[in-house]
């Protein structure tokens, strides 16, 4: 480190700013005092050391995804408010400096790993869903199934999305991640009713977008049913069927 130099060219304590004696051997004096020295010392362990900006986009480091799905385990299990950095790191097998490493503070945990878990679920369910435009009513039914508890990794997820849903509603940046106004996953739906319409494949006069927006809001509406045992997985796949029969209704191909 280079001492400071004053207006007169000459070295000048870092804290106080006071003129210091020119250097002999050795390195330079930082400070003109022990107490200047002990100042310095204590504003620098009480300054906190920023986390280093990371895109939520850039592909997770392993102890990055190992900790947000720490996080994912204590939201469906005990709600958000347990998530404290402390408990997140316990849950994780790792320190408390590597989880603030990693996202700096707990709103920022809660908010990367928001992010990180859409996309962890995007890539699940594209392995999960066979595309296959020609069948649409039966990709949409696979879409549809993704808002459902069939499974552990749904129903987990179910969880921790509802734990979040809470904690939206007194927290507007979160709410910016949880709700996106570009609507996705209805624009998702409304787009496939569209594709379908366009070939005459389902009955006429529909609204996509209405649709999509009834698909959306029931089918996870009804999953979280499920994970409260006050429907079964049984009736509320008639029950979407039922709807899809209706939207579907002028398809001569679909052969129900």
């Amino acid at each position: 480190m280079r001492a400071e130099k004053g207006r007169s060219g000459g070295p000048v304590c870092r804290m106080c700013r006071t003129a210091l004696p020119p250097a002999g051997r050795g390195r330079p004096a930082l400070y003109c005092s022990r107490s200047c020295q002990a100042k310095a010392y204590r504003r620098r362990k009480q300054t906190p050391v920023p986390a280093p900006e990371r895109p939520v986009a850039e592909a997770p480091s392993g102890k990055r995804l190992r900790i947000a799905e720490a996080l994912w385990r204590i939201a469906a299990e005990r709600g958000l408010h347990a998530a404290s950095l402390r408990e997140v790191a316990a849950e994780a097998g790792v320190s408390l400096r590597a989880v603030q490493y990693h996202f700096g503070s707990k709103h920022r945990l809660l908010v990367d790993a928001l992010h990180l878990l859409h996309a962890e679920n995007e890539r699940i369910a594209r392995s999960r869903i066979p595309f296959d435009a020609t069948e649409p009513r039966g990709l949409l039914r696979a879409v549809l199934e993704e808002f459902l508890p069939v499974d552990a990794q749904r129903a987990t997820a179910l969880r921790v999305f509802a734990a979040y849903y809470a904690r939206s509603l007194t927290d507007p940046d979160l709410a910016k991640v949880f709700l996106p106004a570009e609507q996705p996953l209805e624009r998702l739906v409304a787009e496939l009713i569209s594709a379908a319409r366009a070939d005459g494949r389902t009955a006429p006069g529909l609204d996509p977008w209405r649709e999509a927006d009834l698909l959306v809001s029931g089918a996870m509406g009804l999953g979280s049913d499920v994970l409260h045992r006050r429907r079964t997985l049984d009736e509320v796949r008639r029950t979407l069927d039922y709807h899809l029969d209706r939207i579907f209704a002028g398809d001569r191909r679909a052969g129900r």
